[in-house]
């Protein structure tokens, strides 16, 4: 009934019937290996570090991500994220399982909303695609973080990253091992500050997967 009165329309290229169409599920730019082994990012060849990653002091072990940025998966993201179609999540979990092996750890947790941006939503987009996967996965999802300021995340690399150097902290023991979620990679500053609070607490070993990942211009 509720299509009947509100039709649904995809947020991509406006197109009646789902909110995410056949078409531009398809046409979504999906990272494909050769990748660095440590942050993912697309290579001409295998390589251990690259020149996004190299010299950088991250906490995570390895960061994934099912799909490059671009304008469609932007306007996905916003959707998803600004408009409050929450069902966005599921197609987005879908695509993560698609293209990201199952990371090798005893639980999943999330990256925390800034709690204005939470009340202003009403729901914290990186901890619904963490539930989703998290149940594909067959693990538990723990919230482990909180945030303990602000942080808005533009301007430069260099700005991102001091705007959450000691953002968050664990709220409880982490597991040995745990994967991080959160919707789009930038810079990884998040991943990395994320995953700094997670090793303090007793991580072993943390990994990040994103939906999306900013991806370098050659």
């Amino acid at each position: 009934m509720l299509d009947l009165l509100l039709p649904q329309r995809c947020v991509v290229c406006g197109s009646g019937g789902r909110q995410l169409c056949s078409g531009c599920r398809e046409e979504l730019p999906r990272i494909e290996p050769p990748l660095c082994a440590r942050c993912g990012a697309p290579t001409a060849w295998l390589v251990e570090r690259c020149r996004e990653c190299a010299g950088r002091r991250l906490g995570f072990a390895t960061a994934r991500a099912a799909v490059g940025y671009d304008e469609r998966v932007r306007r996905l993201v916003h959707a998803w994220k600004e408009r409050g179609l929450r069902r966005l999540a599921v197609e987005v979990a879908a695509l993560v399982v698609e293209r990201v092996p199952p990371p090798e750890v005893d639980a999943v947790t999330f990256v925390p909303s800034d709690p204005a941006r939470r009340l202003k939503r009403g729901h914290n987009p990186a901890e619904r695609l963490a539930r989703e996967l998290a149940a594909a996965w067959k693990l538990p999802c723990l919230p482990l973080l909180e945030r303990t300021r602000g942080g808005r995340q533009r301007g430069s690399s260099a700005t991102e990253r001091r705007s959450v150097r000691g953002a968050f902290r664990a709220t409880a023991t982490a597991p040995r091992t745990v994967v991080v979620i959160d919707d789009v990679y930038t810079t990884g500053a998040t991943a990395a500050a994320t995953a700094t609070a997670l090793r303090a607490s007793g991580a072993r070993r943390v990994e990040a997967i994103t939906f999306a990942r900013a991806l370098r211009r050659s």
